[in-house]
């Protein structure tokens, strides 16, 4: 049974920082490639960073230089670091684990950037 559970979610005020938690089970974590996606309130979900197994990085342009993905393969666990936050950086935030031919999320957690 795979299972992906994000966590470290919360209210902050702009400017402020949060780091995200993605604990996998049930899968060769090592071999994925991890990502985390947002969807705000009206919008679609949209890819935030990836990390690949060899740890090769891809951020989305509004969170360039705000954000970091990183990956611990013995915790099997996947972070995103978020520097910066903006009010439009408000959104339930996804983790996914990705293998070719498979695929899986996790159910999300709650950031809101808000004075």
């Amino acid at each position: 049974q795979v299972q992906l559970v994000e966590s470290g979610g919360g209210l902050v005020q702009p400017g402020g920082s949060l780091r995200l938690s993605c604990a996998a089970s049930g899968i060769a974590f090592s071999a994925y490639s991890m990502g985390w996606y947002r969807q705000a309130p009206g919008k679609q979900r949209e890819l935030v960073a990836t990390i690949s197994p060899s740890s090769r990085t891809n951020f989305a342009d509004s969170v360039k230089g705000r954000f970091a993905i990183s990956r611990d393969n013995a915790k099997n666990t996947a972070y995103l670091q978020m520097n910066s936050l903006k009010q439009e950086d408000t959104a339930v935030y996804y983790c996914n684990a990705r293998l070719v031919g498979q695929g899986y999320w996790g159910q999300g957690t709650q950031v809101t950037v808000s004075s």
